[in-house]
C-alpha cells in the first residue's frame, strides 16, 4: 500500500472513531426526564422519547469502542502500521501449516517409504488422496476423476503420458503440455477430409473406403512420427491412441476434423509448488489406484 493510500486509511478510521465517541457521549448527556418530554418527533401516532440510552447499552458501546482502539494497536488495520504484535494472515498460515507437519510427520514418512502400488491399497491413504484430488484435480478431471471434454478421465487404462506410478507422479508434479499442430493449410480440405476417414477407419468405423486410402497416405507422411504405425499413440510425446475408440476432444467427423485443421494445445499444470512431496505421493496412489 502506498503512503497516500496508507495516510488516507488511518485518517479515515481515526475520524471514523472520534465521531462514533463523540455521538455516543453526546447522547448520554441528558438524564432521565420525570415528566417524558418528546423530541417532537411523531409518526402514526407514535412519539418519540428524549430520554439516555440505559446504562448497560452504553456501557457495553463504551466496551466496544475500547476493544476497537485496542484491536487498531496490536493488530494491522491502519494503513501501513503492523501492530504491536506483527500478526499477518501469512504468518498464521505458515504456523498453522508447520504445526499440522509436525502432527502428521510420522505418517507422512511411513507412506512416503512406501511404493505407489502398496498405498493405493490402504484405504486410510486412499481415502486421503481423495480429498486432496477433490482439493486440486476434481474442477477439471471431475469428481469422478471420469473426465469431460478436453480433460482425460483418470479412471481408465488409456494414457497420453503413461499410467505407471512414475509416469503418473512426474505429469502431477512437473505438469504436462501436449500439442496437436495444425494441418490445414498443409493439407487443404480435401486432404483434412481423407485423413479423418483413414483415422475414423483405425477404429473399426465404416467410412468411404476411397478416402481413407487417401487418408492412410497423408498419415504415413504426417502422423507417424507422433502417433506411431496404425495410429496406437506414443506416451512418451503424449500423443494419443487414435485406434482404441478413445477421444479426449470427440470422435465424430467434425471433432476429429478440428483437430486436424486447426490442432489442439492442452495443459496439466505442474503441482510441484502447489503441494507438497509426500502429498503428491498419496494424490499419485490415488490416481493410479483409480484405473487398477
Amino acid at each position: 500500500m502506498s503512503s497516500f493510500w496508507s495516510l488516507w486509511v488511518i485518517v479515515l478510521t481515526a475520524i471514523t472513531f472520534i465521531l462514533i465517541t463523540w455521538i455516543l457521549f453526546a447522547n448520554r448527556t441528558k438524564q432521565q426526564n420525570e415528566n417524558e418530554s418528546t423530541t417532537g418527533h411523531v409518526y402514526d401516532g407514535i412519539e418519540e422519547y428524549d430520554n439516555p440510552l440505559p446504562a448497560w447499552w452504553f456501557a457495553m458501546f463504551l466496551i466496544t469502542l475500547i476493544f476497537g482502539a485496542v484491536y487498531l494497536v496490536v493488530y494491522p488495520g491502519m494503513g501501513n502500521f503492523p501492530g504491536l504484535l506483527g500478526w499477518t494472515q501469512e504468518g498464521q498460515y505458515e504456523r498453522q501449516i508447520a504445526q499440522a507437519d509436525d502432527r502428521y510427520r510420522d505418517m507422512r514418512d511411513r507412506y512416503m517409504a512406501m511404493p505407489i502400488e502398496e498405498v493405493a491399497a490402504d484405504p486410510k491413504a486412499r481415502k486421503m488422496g481423495k480429498r486432496m484430488f477433490s482439493n486440486n484435480c476434481a474442477q477439471c478431471h471431475g469428481g469422478d476423476a471420469k473426465g469431460t471434454y478436453g480433460f482425460p478421465n483418470l479412471a481408465d487404462d488409456d494414457w497420453l503420458f503413461g499410467g505407471s506410478p512414475d509416469a503418473i507422479k512426474a505429469s502431477i508434479t512437473r505438469g504436462r503440455q501436449p500439442v496437436m499442430p495444425a494441418w490445414g493449410d498443409i493439407l487443404g480440405d480435401e486432404g483434412v477430409t481423407d485423413t479423418v476417414a483413414y483415422v475414423m477407419s483405425l477404429s473399426g468405423r465404416n467410412v468411404d473406403q476411397g478416402n481413407a486410402e487417401a487418408g492412410e497416405q497423408h498419415f504415413k507422411t504426417y502422423c507417424v512420427a507422433c502417433h506411431g504405425m496404425g495410429g496406437t499413440g506414443v506416451q512418451a510425446m503424449g500423443a494419443p491412441n487414435l485406434a482404441n475408440g478413445v477421444w479426449l476432444y470427440g470422435g465424430s467427423k467434425e471433432q476429429i476434423g478440428h483437430s486436424v485443421r486447426v490442432g489442439r494445445n492442452g495443459v496439466m499444470p505442474a503441482h510441484e509448488e502447489l503441494i507438497s512431496e509426500d502429498k503428491i505421493h498419496l494424490l499419485t496412489a490415488y490416481v493410479y489406484g483409480l484405473s487398477q
